[in-house]
């Protein structure tokens, strides 16, 4: 339950705080999204180590604990492209991998330094750490392939039905228009980066398929939860 609380309180202060200086120093709103998205990036390579059950009720199955944050990560995309467009949230996700390659590699030179003969954690850090060149490979090709399809698809949806959008009478948290193009980007995103990162991370070492649908079931319902967020960050932004 407090798993869920704190979840809630994150996203809700991310959300108001974005559109807080967006608003308020409309100078600096690009920045501290790309701000918002280096840090989750950051976070869910951490997280990404602990493997945890999710637990339906009817059905239980394992995955990474940042499946937690990392479809907010795709909603931050969302975000940027909503107020700065398409062109500047590619680079914003090229400024996101371009802090992943740099955590990696001082995560790389840190491991090859020698141990203090009294830091009795050293088999934990490698253990932990000890990224394998394989699933940095995965991660990075996943997150560029999908962070940026992503962003096609919301600038795509958002052009196909920007006339329905505006005409649409009603609050803006029921617009349909609003949901579908946060809803069908993310899926894409998540999707796809579940099925290239699993493939190219473990294929021929585990078996790719329970891995491939405890990703895919955690991030796509996570990601569903996050859209009420992305669609009140829309209201704020109109008030």
């Amino acid at each position: 339950m407090f798993v869920w609380l704190y979840w809630i309180i994150t996203l809700t202060i991310a959300t108001y705080a974005s559109v807080y200086v967006i608003k308020k120093m409309p100078e600096n709103g690009f920045t501290v999204l790309t701000a918002f998205y280096v840090v989750y990036l950051a976070a869910s390579q951490v997280l990404a180590t602990r493997i945890i059950v999710f637990d339906l009720g009817f059905y239980s199955f394992y995955a990474p604990a940042a499946v937690f944050i990392y479809p907010f990560i795709a909603q931050v995309v969302d975000m940027i492209n909503e107020v700065y467009g398409e062109r500047r949230t590619h680079i914003s996700i090229l400024i996101a991998f371009a802090t992943q390659v740099l955590f990696v590699l001082f995560i790389g030179m840190v491991t090859n330094l020698s141990p203090a003969p009294f830091f009795e954690l050293e088999d934990a850090w490698k253990s932990l750490f000890g990224l394998s060149i394989r699933i940095t490979i995965a991660s990075w090709v996943s997150f560029m392939v999908c962070s940026n399809l992503d962003a096609w698809v919301f600038a795509a949806l958002k052009k196909r039905f920007f006339d329905k959008e505006k005409n649409f009478k009603h609050d803006t948290l029921i617009n349909p228009y609003i949901w579908l193009r946060s809803s069908a980007s993310d899926i894409v995103n998540l999707t796809l980066d579940s099925l290239i990162f699993v493939f190219i991370a473990f294929y021929g070492v585990m078996p790719v398929l329970p891995l491939f649908i405890g990703q895919l079931i955690s991030k796509n319902i996570i990601g569903f939860l996050d859209n009420p967020w992305f669609v009140l960050y829309k209201k704020m932004l109109e008030r």
